[in-house]
């Protein structure tokens, strides 16, 4: 797993249509532990947050990680209303008409979800509570 950063200048909604939560993590003070992490290493976040339930949403296309039928991957770890969020489009595509479908992969979200965090903790030393 590798993530590409997507940087506020080039991130369109039409990317995260199908983005849904993977996990929401309520361990304290780990929102504003990432926040400051994702800063140090990526600078400002990929959409500009516009309320107080919500300060950064950091967005990545996540390569190596098979998808399909969807055509690319993408990752969003922002925080909401205190808590750390983990989203993304792995097991969804868009229709014809650009809604949300399942697919095959959907049923994989929670290996996904646990591949995400141990990249997270690995690569960005995001120090998860053991569950």
């Amino acid at each position: 797993m590798q993530l590409e950063f997507i940087p506020v200048e080039d991130f369109y909604f039409a990317l995260t249509l199908a983005v849904r939560t993977l996990d929401e993590l309520t361990q304290p003070g780990l929102s504003e532990q990432v926040r400051q992490r994702l800063q140090q290493t990526y600078g400002q976040p990929s959409t500009v947050a516009a309320a107080s339930q919500n300060t950064y949403n950091y967005v990545f296309r996540v390569k190596d990680v098979d998808n399909s039928p969807a055509s690319q991957l993408i990752l969003s770890i922002a925080d909401w209303q205190g808590n750390l969020r983990l989203s993304s489009d792995y097991g969804w595509t868009l229709d014809a008409e650009r809604k949300p479908i399942r697919t095959d992969k959907f049923s994989q979200r929670h290996v996904f979800t646990q591949q995400v965090r141990s990249y997270l903790q690995d690569q960005l030393q995001i120090p998860f509570a053991s569950e």
